[in-house]
């Protein structure tokens, strides 16, 4: 089969896309043909924070498809099913075999492309505003990097949830036309500063909840902006920087720095999160919440399509199709 795999950590240019063998089916596992795959913005990241243990590296973790093989004594999944896997082992590649645990149905009248953006954007995005922020409804939300996937998410979920949605992105079309998502107010980073933006549109009160998948000096920034016992929720580092922070800059208004990682809680909360994500799956399928695909490449295409990603001109989601 063919599949976009990486030998050395770099830029998107070290994908290679080949012949690899076929995946065998483990106990526990189903295989699964590709329709689509989610391009995710931390994948190469991922890649060279914590690489696999084999070599050649299939790149990614989100694809949707078809069920074609299923392990010997496993309940739960038939060939046929069409399905989202969520797995380290990688994702870039036309056929996988994933442990069928980490599954979701495709709902009835869901594509297989939104479908496989949902669970790592959505459930990121849920853990981020009720599981570590507790957001209630009135409340006030920072988004940062509104028009990526995980804050387009996050803007939906929290205004559905009755929040006022502030969100920051690099372009006033961008914020434009995240208003269609639920965003009240929009700050564009690159003409004006979110920090003293926030507190002109909060009356200096600060926001409840702020969601970084930024880091660096953003994540940093972020604590001038909570309001007395904030939350800022720390999920991701798109700007591929540490962040110094001083706990004390976080006792004066009794703020809370938390750590958000969907892929280091769905085993130990796995009965949580897993219908948590099927949940939101349904949701999309209803119509409730939207998932918006801006490009879409081929499988040949995957260096394109993560670059394309870094270049953070994207307005939601990139797919790959084998």
């Amino acid at each position: 089969m063919k599949a976009a795999v990486i030998y050395e950590n770099g830029d998107p240019g070290v994908l290679r896309y080949e012949e690899v063998p076929d995946p065998e089916c483990p106990l526990g596992c189903v295989v699964v043909d590709a329709e689509a795959i989610s391009v995710e913005g931390g994948d190469l990241l991922a890649r060279a924070v914590v690489p696999p243990p084999t070599i050649p590296h299939m790149v990614g973790y989100l694809s949707a498809g078809t069920v074609t093989e299923v392990a010997p004594g496993l309940e739960g999944r038939v060939v046929g099913d069409r399905v989202v896997a969520l797995n380290a082992a990688g994702s870039h590649a036309a056929r996988r075999a994933v442990p069928a645990a980490m599954t979701w149905p495709i709902p009835v009248g869901l594509d297989a492309a939104r479908a496989a953006c949902v669970p790592v954007a959505f459930g990121t995005a849920y853990e981020c505003l009720f599981t570590a922020g507790n957001l209630t409804a009135g409340q006030t939300v920072l988004i940062h990097a509104g028009a990526g996937g995980l804050g387009m998410a996050a803007i939906q979920l929290a205004k559905h949830a009755g929040a006022t949605v502030i969100a920051t992105a690099s372009s006033d079309e961008k914020l434009e036309r995240l208003k269609a998502y639920g965003l009240d107010h929009g700050v564009n980073y690159a003409t004006a500063s979110f920090v003293d933006r926030v507190k002109e549109l909060t009356d200096s009160r600060g926001v409840d909840i702020v969601v970084d998948s930024i880091g660096g000096q953003n994540l940093i920034d972020s604590i001038g902006v909570l309001a007395y016992r904030g939350t800022l929720v720390s999920v991701g580092v798109v700007a591929r920087a540490g962040s110094a922070i001083e706990a004390r800059s976080l006792w004066a208004r009794n703020n809370t720095l938390r750590g958000v990682f969907l892929g280091g809680a769905i085993l130990p909360e796995y009965a949580r999160i897993h219908p948590m994500i099927g949940d939101m799956l349904e949701r999309v399928a209803g119509g409730e919440l939207h998932v918006e695909i801006d490009r879409s490449y081929t499988l040949a295409d995957a260096a394109a399509a993560h670059a394309y990603v870094e270049s953070r001109k994207a307005f939601g989601r990139v797919i790959l199709t084998p």
